[in-house]
């Protein structure tokens, strides 16, 4: 099937017929979007990618003769880069299954419209959640031409000791990145690390279990009222902002349901605000791949007051979204392929005499 030039070509793969159809008349609404071909499972789905080539694939989870799970780890041989967005439930078995696809090499996720709601409310969940993911996934991939030159890092007052925090914001390729970043930090690092990853309620709980099964330091959702301590990785719960806020001699977590900032809750810049106001310049935070520009702001403060900004390139980053926005606007100290982020981290904030303190 051939299909209009410049348009974005899609591959719907679902088992329902209900889901598959209100999936398709969907896309079929946006000008920019095509929909090639239907699957009803993985083994077909793969049969139909080799057949019609198309620039992005929705993924049913769970499907007859083969899940989807297993569908991207055997089209991930074939095609790396190919984005595949999975379509979940939202509920602890659904987060599971999202979370082994991603780390199976799926792109993204949208959550599956609930049985509640008219059949034109459903369609305005997938229009408002998929349709954004597709463009930002091909946009990176289809882009002609060389990467983008970011701007050079605008001047910014020296430190005047030790980082006291270290700060990562990421969305879209997220849960893969902090896999390889935070493995990378060691078991005694002498500061805390308070993480916002764009993610519902319930999938950050589970993202946290995952990652503190494989790294040194002991991950954890945060808890209202927790205290931050060194060698702790605390991730922000979907739904609510992570702020931090002075509590005598030490600093706790603080979590609202303050109105989304970039579309997000919790939200990048939300938290980067926090940890500028109390740490100053002794804060060292990261920007890893996702879409839009949660954490731009952030950054900006955070340099501002002297801290530094180390940001995912653009070649490593499944959308080069956030961290883009950073670096092109003059915010990024440092710019770096994602296998280099987690070391470097751990260089920065090996120096100096190991203390948590806070700016005063």
């Amino acid at each position: 099937m051939s299909g209009a030039p410049g348009r974005i070509r899609v591959l719907v793969v679902d088992d329902s017929v209900v889901i598959r159809r209100l999936v398709t008349e969907a896309l079929a609404e946006d000008p920019q979007i095509e929909v090639v071909g239907i699957a009803s499972n993985g083994k077909i789905a793969l049969e139909k990618i080799a057949q019609l080539k198309p620039d992005a694939v929705t993924m049913d989870i769970e499907m007859p003769v083969m899940n989807g799970i297993e569908a991207v780890r055997q089209l991930r041989r074939r095609s790396p880069r190919l984005p595949v967005v999975m379509f979940s439930t939202l509920t602890e078995r659904g987060a599971s299954a999202t979370l082994d696809a991603l780390a199976a090499g799926a792109s993204d996720y949208v959550t599956k419209p609930s049985n509640v709601g008219s059949f034109s409310e459903s369609q305005q969940n997938i229009r408002e959640q998929l349709i954004p993911k597709l463009k930002a996934l091909t946009g990176t991939r289809r882009a002609a031409g060389p990467s983008r030159v970011p701007a050079p890092a605008s001047p910014r007052r020296p430190r005047t000791g030790p980082f006291g925090i270290l700060a990562i914001g990421c969305s879209t390729g997220g849960p893969d990145a902090l896999a390889r970043v935070l493995p990378a930090l060691p078991g005694d690092l002498a500061v805390p690390v308070v993480v916002v990853q764009h993610m519902p309620p319930l999938f950050t709980r589970l993202l946290a279990q995952r990652l503190d099964a494989h790294c040194r330091l002991h991950v954890r959702e945060a808890a209202q009222g927790e205290e931050i301590v060194p060698g702790r990785v605390l991730i922000a719960p979907g739904g609510l902002h992570l702020t931090l806020r002075r509590q005598k001699a030490t600093i706790v977590t603080q979590l609202t349901e303050d109105p989304p900032e970039n579309f997000c809750r919790p939200a990048v810049d939300v938290l980067f605000r926090s940890v500028s106001a109390l740490y100053g310049d002794r804060v060292l935070a990261a920007v890893l791949t996702g879409m839009g520009k949660d954490g731009e702001r952030g950054a900006v403060q955070i340099r501002s007051a002297g801290g530094e900004v180390f940001v995912q390139d653009e070649a490593t980053s499944v959308v080069w979204g956030m961290p883009g926005a950073v670096a092109m606007s003059g915010q990024a100290d440092r710019v770096l392929a994602l296998d280099r982020i987690g070391p470097d981290l751990a260089t920065a904030l090996s120096r100096g005499p190991r203390t948590v303190g806070v700016a005063s």
